[in-house]
C-alpha cells in the first residue's frame, strides 16, 4: 500500500504554482483512485490549463462528506530554501518541501486512506473535491461548486483540509480586495505644483486606510478566539513613476480587507471610496480628470459555523477534542457554506506559521495524526 509520505513525495514534485498548470497532479490523483476502482470528475478550467478533481468512495445517492483540499501552492522565488522546494526532503522527523504543510499533506493523506475506504461498505460517502487557483482567491472551486450545485443530491458535511495542526476550526475571516488607480496630471518636474501627482493621490488613499486599520485595532469589532482578533487591512502593492523630473499621471496600488464574520465590508469599503472621492475633489480645480478608481479584485466569504452544529461535533469526535479554533486564513469553506448551503469546518495536518516560507515543513508526526483520523471516518461510515 502507498504510505501518506510516498504520495506526498510524488505531489510535491509537481510544481504547480498558481500561474502554472496542475494537470499532471491532477492526472496522478485520477490514475491513482482508478486503479482503485474510484471514478473522477474532472471540471477544467476555462482555458483547459488547469483543473479541478471530484470523486465519490461510496453510495453516490446519499449525503456525504466533502474532504476539500487546493493542488496549487505560492511560488518559490526570492525565498532562501536549503534544498529544492521541489523535491521531498526528509530530515529529524520533518519533510520539507513547498506545499507539505499548505496543503498536499492533506491531499496526500486522502490518497492513502481512499485505498482503505474502498474496500468498506459506507453507510454514506465520502468525497474527495481537489480544486486549483485556491491561494490566489479561491477560484478554481468556484467552477467544481458550480457542478455540485447540479448533484440530486448535495453533500451532508464539508471538512477543508487546511493546516491546523489537527485542531478543528469552525470560522474564518473573510477576504475582499481591491486595485486603486490613481489618475493624475503629468508634467514637467519643475512645474510640480501646476501638475497632479498621481502618486500624491495613492499614498493620501494609502494613509486613510491606515487611519482605518488603526481604528479598528483600537475600538472596532473583536473576536479574542482570532490570533488577530479584528479586522486587518493591508495594502500590499504599489506602482507608480517613470522617472526623476515627471510627475506621474498614474499610480496604482492593491489592497484588501479581511474581515471577521460579523463585521460588513461592504461599509468599510464605502468608506474607503469616499475618502478617495474627498481626496480627488481637492485636487480637480487643477485638473478635472483626477481621480481615484477602484478595480475589485478576489474576493472570498467568511466561515463561521456554530460551535453546537452537527458538523462540529461530528469532526471533533474524530479528532478527540473538545475545544474548537478560529482561523486568520482564508479557505474555500465559506464557500462551501455560502454557495450550497453545506455545513463545514477547518481541520488538517501542519502548521500554517510555516505555510509560504522557505523551507517549508509537516512533520511526520502531523501526517499520522492526520491519517489516523481519516481512518476513524472510515470505521465511522461503515455499519
Amino acid at each position: 500500500m502507498t504510505s501518506a509520505i510516498a504520495h506526498l513525495e510524488r505531489l510535491v514534485g509537481f510544481a504547480t504554482v498558481s500561474r502554472d498548470s496542475n494537470l499532471e497532479l491532477i492526472d496522478y490523483v485520477k490514475m491513482h483512485l482508478a486503479d482503485l476502482g474510484i471514478e473522477s470528475r474532472i471540471v477544467a478550467s476555462e482555458d483547459g490549463r488547469k483543473a479541478n478533481l471530484f470523486a465519490t468512495i461510496g453510495p453516490p445517492d446519499r449525503p456525504g462528506i466533502v474532504l476539500s483540499g487546493h493542488t496549487d501552492v505560492v511560488p518559490c522565488e526570492g525565498q532562501d530554501w536549503t534544498s529544492d522546494p521541489f523535491a521531498l526532503r526528509r530530515d529529524n522527523g520533518r519533510l520539507y518541501g513547498r506545499g507539505t504543510a499548505d496543503m498536499k499533506g492533506f491531499i496526500a493523506c486522502c490518497l492513502a486512506m481512499a485505498r482503505e475506504a474502498v474496500g468498506r461498505n459506507l453507510a454514506m460517502p465520502i468525497h474527495l473535491a481537489f480544486s486549483y487557483d485556491e491561494e490566489i482567491g479561491c477560484i478554481g472551486v468556484r467552477r467544481l461548486l458550480d457542478m455540485l450545485a447540479e448533484l440530486p443530491v448535495r453533500p451532508r458535511f464539508c471538512l477543508v483540509g487546511e493546516p491546523t495542526l489537527m485542531q478543528v476550526a469552525t470560522a474564518h475571516k473573510g477576504k475582499a480586495s481591491w486595485r486603486v488607480v490613481a489618475h493624475g496630471l503629468e508634467a514637467h518636474s519643475s512645474r510640480a505644483p501646476l501638475s497632479v501627482n498621481a502618486i500624491h493621490l495613492a499614498v493620501d488613499l494609502i494613509g486613510h486606510i491606515r487611519a482605518m486599520q488603526d481604528e479598528i485595532a483600537a475600538s472596532g469589532e473583536r473576536d479574542g478566539d482570532y490570533d488577530v482578533p479584528y479586522t486587518t487591512l493591508h495594502v500590499g502593492r504599489f506602482a507608480g513613476g517613470e522617472t526623476m523630473n515627471i510627475v506621474p499621471n498614474r499610480a496604482s496600488f492593491d489592497f484588501e480587507i479581511r474581515h471577521l464574520p460579523r463585521d460588513d465590508v461592504g461599509l468599510m469599503f464605502a468608506r474607503i471610496e469616499t475618502a478617495a472621492n474627498e481626496i480627488a475633489v481637492k485636487e480637480q480645480a487643477r485638473f478635472a480628470g483626477a481621480r481615484l478608481a477602484f478595480e475589485p479584485l478576489v474576493s472570498y466569504p467568511a466561515l463561521d459555523t456554530a460551535p453546537d452544529q452537527e458538523v462540529v461535533t461530528f469532526v471533533k469526535s474524530l479528532t478527540g477534542a473538545n475545544a474548537t479554533t478560529k482561523i486568520s486564513f482564508g479557505t474555500e469553506g465559506g464557500l462551501y457554506q455560502q454557495r450550497l448551503g453545506v455545513p463545514s469546518v477547518v481541520c488538517g495536518p501542519g502548521s500554517i506559521a510555516v505555510a509560504h516560507k522557505p523551507d517549508e515543513y509537516i512533520e511526520t508526526a502531523q501526517l499520522d495524526a492526520c491519517a489516523a483520523f481519516l481512518s476513524r471516518l472510515v470505521d465511522r461510515l461503515s455499519p
